[in-house]
């Protein structure tokens, strides 16, 4: 009854192994499948068929390095503030069709976007510094106001009195102009584009007017109460990017001269806004647009850094990868079978399923691979290797020992599996640091590893113990030179 077992079980197996093995690489059946289809008139279904998702350095594409203003956040704000605003970059390049955008902090203020395929750099700037950065701003103390007064220097006031009057025609004393520059000052409050909810067109119902409503989120419905209510009777300045979202001056331009303040009438608990002003429909419609992409928590100006990987290294480092990992697993199968013999060549033999196992969840997760990521992989497999020699290891000095080659065979898996446990843990403890400790290339490696490990630690217990256990009882047991060499034998 166990020898059935044994038998379903490893029926089991190579189903599974052909299965991974079509999901890995369909090409062939899918063209079998054509033939048949096409000389036979039948209607075969093709494989299903789904592409390796391939990093930066093996496909190209661009690398940028951007680095946010935190010097208005508190320091217990930080490192959420960035968790944010790496949350809505990615939402942005996603809404653009960037096939697995890889977007992770670097440091305290520094953020890694990799967009794999896009060879524009230009464009790819374009996609990240469109997303908008929505703030609302308030009025300076007198204390503030006086201590911005002392910072202007009596040069640049003569010069900007000089301009006055050359533009207008009208003479200005210092303290007007002084009071005049003052007053278009605005300090940042708490509220950013971080706790809007929506925005949306609607109309003025007296004018008729297009304007744009803001709802904010249940934070910043708070926010907007207690910035409104210190604020009664005073102007709220709404940014964008850092300058006014309204065209005030009527150039046609949104500069630093434009400003939209609205007069506080009273503290406004709703958490709506209303953006007024004079825009048309194709103006308010872009507004909208771009608060809805997802308003930025934070400033961030051109990328400090930018690379553009052309598609050519990528080919040449994935095929040199690839043959790297071909040579190393045909060398491993060389030595198993020199060295181990008949449970060599069974180890080969599950080393190739172990492959097309893992390869499979690749697909299937699915794991962006990287140049660290494969090699992480090639790593995995030797840790599998290591765990059949230490099986068989144990299985030869069994052997020496007593006769029953069953007995030998699960005691030397039983004997061999505290150090198959301990060295692969250890392994994966460390694997899980650096994928939680690591930045972009350290994370890909580590995470292929750990899956490696957990896929080895299953074919090198479970598959390959079924594969020996199929010689228990039959006259291949009693030919011992299969399984040690003559140096081994008792």
């Amino acid at each position: 009854m166990r020898k059935k077992k044994v038998h379903i079980t490893i029926v089991i197996i190579f189903i599974l192994a052909v299965l991974a093995g079509l999901f890995d690489y369909p090409q062939y059946f899918n063209s079998g499948v054509d033939f048949l289809n096409q000389k036979l008139n039948w209607n075969l279904p093709h494989f299903w068929e789904v592409s390796f998702k391939l990093g930066l350095d093996l496909q190209g594409g661009t690398h940028l390095i951007y680095e946010a203003d935190l010097s208005n956040v508190d320091e217990k704000d930080k490192a959420g503030k960035m968790e944010v605003l790496r949350d809505i970059i990615e939402r942005r390049v996603n809404w653009y069709g960037v096939a697995e955008p890889v977007i992770q902090i670097q440091g305290g203020n520094r953020l890694v976007v990799e967009l794999a395929g896009v060879k524009d750099i230009g464009e790819a700037i374009k996609m990240i510094g469109e997303t908008p950065y929505l703030e609302f701003r308030e009025v300076l103390s007198e204390e503030e106001k006086q201590e911005a007064m002392k910072s202007i220097s009596d040069e640049e006031v003569s010069e900007a009195i000089e301009i006055f009057k050359q533009t207008t025609g009208q003479e200005i004393s210092r303290e007007e102009l002084l009071e005049a520059l003052v007053s278009r000052l605005f300090k940042p409050t708490e509220l950013t584009g971080e706790y809007l909810k929506k925005a949306e067109i609607s109309f003025n119902q007296t004018t008729h007017e297009p304007q744009v409503s803001l709802q904010f989120k249940e934070e910043g419905i708070k926010l907007f109460g207690e910035i409104t209510a210190r604020n009664v009777g005073k102007p709220l300045a709404i940014f964008l990017d850092g300058k006014s979202m309204i065209d005030t001056d009527g150039d046609g331009e949104i500069t630093d001269n434009d400003l939209y303040a609205p007069i506080v009438q009273e503290k406004i608990s709703k958490g709506e806004a209303v953006i007024t002003g004079e825009m048309d429909i194709v103006r308010a419609k872009e507004i909208v647009k771009r608060l809805n992409w997802g308003a930025l928590p934070l400033k961030i100006g051109e990328p400090i850094s930018q690379q553009v990987i052309g598609p050519t290294l990528g080919t040449v480092s994935l095929e040199k990868s690839l043959k790297a990992g071909i040579i190393g697993f045909l060398a491993l199968i060389l030595f198993l079978i020199i060295f181990y013999r008949l449970p060599g060549l069974l180890a080969s033999l599950t080393l190739a399923i172990y492959v097309g196992l893992v390869l499979s969840l690749f697909k299937l997760i699915p794991v962006t691979l990287t140049l660290a990521g494969i090699g992480g992989f090639v790593l995995s497999l030797g840790m599998a290797v290591d765990a059949n020699i230490l099986i068989f290891s144990r299985m030869r000095e069994e052997l020496k020992t007593q006769e029953n080659f069953s007995r030998a065979l699960e005691e030397g898996f039983r004997r061999a599996w505290p150090s198959i446990r301990d060295g692969n843990f250890t392994t994966l403890i460390v694997a899980l640091i650096l994928f939680g400790f690591g930045t972009s290339f350290i994370k890909g490696f580590a995470f292929t590893l750990s899956i490696g490990i957990l896929i080895s630690m299953f074919s090198a217990i479970f598959i390959s113990q079924n594969f020996l256990r199929c010689f228990v009882k039959t006259r291949w047991e009693k030919w011992r030179w299969l399984w040690t060499p003559p140096a081994h034998r008792p």
